[in-house]
């Protein structure tokens, strides 16, 4: 996959079938634009693309919002790479770029630039200045500039439309399972492992400090089952999100105590995928109490059907 950051940078004897929009979390729904957009270009000699933004236009428009995303860039390239895609153009949503408006963007971008033949959108996609740019405005502009255009349906799973909204949700709440579904794959964080105060060390329970990405969404505070991937091996682990209420923590600290380890991998770059929820974030009245809880998510996450 071929990645640009300016469509100057973009040459191709080719034209596209390309879709475009945030794309936060590549999640079910996504998955659905990409098939399609594959299965066109197959058909039709037409390579593939994403137009995608970063940051999120929702940085630019409300700086103070405390927005919190499903993917990293990492993360979202790495999984339009996996799905087929074969060109992303990640654009900065600057200053320019937001006053072009619906048409504008149809004609100097994905006509006149791209040299797009076939373009996707979701559901209840909009774009442009004001929101001026929609399936009808496409749909009219088409026949003028010689492109096919098509709307998706919404993807729903068990009657509800998936979206990206909606799995941050399930998150917040810690459904990791629903969020799990909508996403067609396990939820998870990486970084680097840092040092603690290593209390976890001193009742049997030593853990690895995690450094996420602060744009990245964390889900509920509490402990959940997870599967490590340390040093492209796997394990079974147990996830704690919260700030330590029993040893009188303050920060927020994301801990990960790795079943049936004990290598030093400080500074190694680990990734967690999240695969059940155990239960809220508590304060226990004692280390004892603390250990007792430990020893029972413990089993727990032994027994779950990874």
């Amino acid at each position: 996959m071929k990645v640009f950051k300016n469509f100057n940078d973009y040459s191709s004897q080719k034209p596209l079938a390309l879709s475009l929009g945030m794309f936060d979390g590549v999640h079910l729904g996504h998955k659905c634009i990409i098939d399609e957009l594959i299965k066109i270009g197959t058909e039709n000699n037409l390579e593939t693309a994403i137009l995608t933004f970063w940051p999120h236009p929702r940085f630019v428009f409300n700086p103070n919002e405390d927005l919190k995303l499903l993917n990293t860039l990492d993360e979202k390239t790495l999984l339009m790479e996996k799905y087929g895609i074969s060109n992303l153009f990640l654009k900065e949503f600057d200053e320019e770029f937001r006053n072009l408006t619906g048409e504008e963007f149809v004609r100097q971008v994905l006509i006149d630039k791209l040299n797009v033949k076939y373009l996707i959108i979701g559901y209840d996609h909009s774009f442009g200045k004001n929101k001026s740019g929609n399936f009808e405005l496409l749909q009219r502009l088409s026949k003028e500039l010689d492109f096919e255009v098509e709307q998706m349906e919404a993807i729903n799973i068990h009657e509800n439309n998936i979206s990206s909204t909606k799995i941050r949700n399930a998150l917040l709440a810690g459904n990791i399972k629903e969020a799990n579904e909508m996403l067609g794959y396990s939820y998870s964080v990486s970084g680097k492992v840092m040092h603690g105060k290593k209390i976890g060390r001193t009742i049997g329970y030593p853990t690895a400090n995690i450094g996420t990405d602060p744009v990245k969404l964390l889900p509920k505070k509490g402990a959940y089952v997870v599967e490590v991937y340390v040093k492209n091996q796997q394990y079974k682990g147990m996830m704690s999100i919260g700030t330590n209420p029993t040893v009188n923590g303050e920060s927020l600290t994301v801990e990960v105590y790795i079943l049936n380890f004990n290598d030093d991998i400080y500074d190694e770059k680990i990734t967690v995928k999240f695969r059940d929820f155990l239960h809220e974030e508590i304060k226990f009245e004692s280390l004892e109490k603390l250990i007792e809880r430990l020893d029972e998510d413990k089993r727990l996450t032994e027994e779950f059907n990874f």
